[in-house]
Parts: structure tokens; sequence; C-alpha cells
């Protein structure tokens, strides 16, 4: 799946909730996702962690649409093959 069919799949399912309840609260939700994705790698479960990526993800996907942002255009012009900052492949950053 391109990232794109990803985004229109979220549009086609999602984006009327979306809108109605906005950024800031759909951001909220998208929070959330991530704290139950810190729990599930603090607790090791590994089916959790697929699940909570999941939602994580498609809170992303939510508010994309709603910021009318094209993910797969916005991750390529940030992340174009090499590191952003030390503009390596691999990176050759420290943490």
């Amino acid at each position: 799946m391109e990232i794109s069919e990803f985004q229109k799949i979220m549009y086609e399912l999602y984006a009327h909730n979306d809108r109605r309840r906005g950024g800031k609260a759909t951001m909220l939700w998208l929070v959330e996702e991530v704290g139950e994705l810190a729990e599930a790698i603090r607790r090791e479960e590994p089916e959790k962690i697929e699940e909570e990526l999941a939602d994580c993800f498609a809170w992303i996907g939510a508010l994309a649409n709603l910021y009318g942002v094209d993910l797969e255009e916005a991750f390529l012009k940030k992340y174009p093959g090499i590191c952003p900052t030390c503009k390596q492949k691999p990176c050759i950053c420290t943490d």
C-alpha cells in the first residue's frame, strides 16, 4: 500500500468525524495513543505494540487529512533517502 492509499482510506472512513472534532482534539487522541504505545513497550507486549503503532499511524493520517498535508510528499521532502541532519546514508549522527 502506498502512503497516499492509506491516507485516502483514513479520509473516507473518518474525515467527517475528524472535521467535527477539530485539530486540537484529534491531536489529543494521537497523544493518548502514543501513551498507550509507551505502556505496551514498557510492558514488552508485542501484540499490543503492533496495535498501538497502527493506532498512532491512523491518528497521524487523520491529522494530515485535517490540515491538507500529503504525508508521502512531506515525508520524502524531509527524508529524501539521507539523514536530514548529517546528510549521510546511513545516518552518522549520535543521539
